[in-house]
């Protein structure tokens, strides 16, 4: 395993890491989910990303119970807060009220004293920018939570974050976990520039394009049974679902053929080519998967490879959610 640093941070976080969206605490039994962590953790992953949303909370559960095996000291945490938690008028968003009471909820599921890496799930419109940034410093001066980041938001917004932040002489967000693929490249234009101005590290999610990039999906008219194209994740993935795009993935097998390695392994090793990505965020349903996700942490490709893969692909580029 290789680590780099998240942003201009002093923490070192996995080049693959796991994550825990629509598999733990949901559709994957537990000794499996417990499996893929621990297999994971042996193979040198040391940043594992969950939410308090997924599975409305199990996901942080079974995360936590699984880690509670190894040293606290050993591995980064990472969880999230935005979305709508409950029923009332203030279950959701980015209120000092809402992200004060959601990260001791995160706590107490994760079965931990602190957080590693505490994420703005998405911007609220509704909240003052300085409220945010100021409860997630105070969070930080009460040693419940280490660094602070944010997921999909603008490089506007994240500029903004910033600039407030420096103003009063508080602790700038450290992350940013935007979608990034060969797929779907539209942090390239503005967030990764904003990225190395500011020292950001990008832990980017969906790295295979919800399963697409592995070459599974052959033909619109023919999706693999239990697959993510036909379950839960359906609505995601409908950007790419369509064959030019399928072709187009089917395409790139000799790049991978002459890289040694995967079509899944490809795209990773693709991802991780820029330097303000610090790690790859994957999901595992099983064992196999953490090993094969795992190896593209050493993978190297060369510039010709890299250019093949932008040229056979880069025409069928798909919108952000």
């Amino acid at each position: 395993m290789r680590y780099r640093r998240l942003g201009d941070a002093g923490v070192k976080v996995s080049a693959i890491s796991l994550g825990s969206w629509l598999t733990y605490g949901g559709r994957v039994e537990e000794q499996t989910a417990h499996s893929c962590i621990a297999r994971a953790y042996d193979l040198g992953v040391n940043f594992f990303d969950t939410a308090n949303v997924y599975a409305h909370g199990a996901a942080e559960q079974v995360m936590g119970q699984a880690l509670a095996e190894y040293p606290r000291d050993s591995y980064v945490l990472a969880t999230k807060v935005y979305f709508q938690m409950g029923d009332g008028p203030n279950d959701r968003g980015l209120s000092r009220k809402h992200v004060f009471e959601q990260c001791h909820h995160s706590l107490r599921r994760l079965g931990v004293d602190y957080i590693d890496l505490y994420q703005c799930h998405r911007y609220d419109d509704e909240t003052p920018l300085e409220e945010t940034c100021e409860i997630m410093n105070d969070l930080i001066r009460q040693g419940k939570i280490l660094y602070w980041g944010v997921s999909e938001w603008s490089a506007g917004q994240i500029e903004a974050a910033f600039e407030v932040c420096r103003t009063l002489g508080w602790t700038p967000p450290r992350s940013n976990q935007p979608e990034y693929n060969a797929l779907q490249r539209s942090i390239e234009a503005a967030v990764l520039p904003v990225s190395e101005e500011l020292g950001i590290g990008n832990v980017v999610w969906s790295p295979i394009a919800q399963g697409v990039l592995t070459g599974k999906y052959v033909s619109v008219d023919e999706l693999p049974s239990g697959s993510r194209a036909t379950g839960e994740a359906a609505g995601f993935m409908g950007r790419y679902m369509n064959q030019d795009v399928l072709d187009a993935v089917q395409a790139l097998r000799p790049v991978a053929e002459r890289s040694g390695c995967s079509l899944t392994q490809l795209a990773l090793a693709w991802c991780l080519r820029q330097p303000r990505v610090s790690s790859v965020i994957v999901g595992a349903t099983r064992v196999e998967h953490v090993d094969e996700n795992v190896a593209a942490a050493d993978i190297d490709l060369d510039p010709t490879a890299i250019a093949e893969v932008d040229q056979l692909i880069g025409a069928t580029a798909v919108p952000s959610v």
